[in-house]
């Protein structure tokens, strides 16, 4: 339940600054743009599966097994050097990308 919630109040956010852009710019296509890379990074950060990327990497391509399932749910999110890499350049280059094309 506490997972919708922080959905929800995203949606909402994104919601808000779509209106904001679109009030201050204008403009339709930066509404879209903004609303789409809202989209995208609500959709990377919430949305995938935990107990499956909450591993080390190289266990990424093998299956959860219940019991790694099982001793893994009450553990908290955990930092990962090369996730947080890769979210990181993703989600820069996304923002620098956005702020030049609303600025233009």
């Amino acid at each position: 339940m506490a997972k919708d919630a922080v959905l929800q109040s995203s949606l909402v956010l994104l919601a808000a600054t779509v209106l904001a852009i679109g009030i201050y710019t204008g403009s339709l296509n930066k509404m879209m743009a903004t609303y789409f890379l809202g989209m995208f990074g609500i959709a990377g950060i919430l949305l995938p599966d935990w107990e499956y990327f909450d591993r080390q990497f190289s266990q990424w391509f093998s299956p959860v097994s219940v019991d790694s399932r099982n001793a893994n749910s009450s553990a908290r999110f955990k930092i990962y050097p090369i996730r947080l890499g890769v979210y990181t350049i993703v989600y820069g280059f996304a923002l620098y990308k956005w702020w030049m094309f609303i600025l233009s």
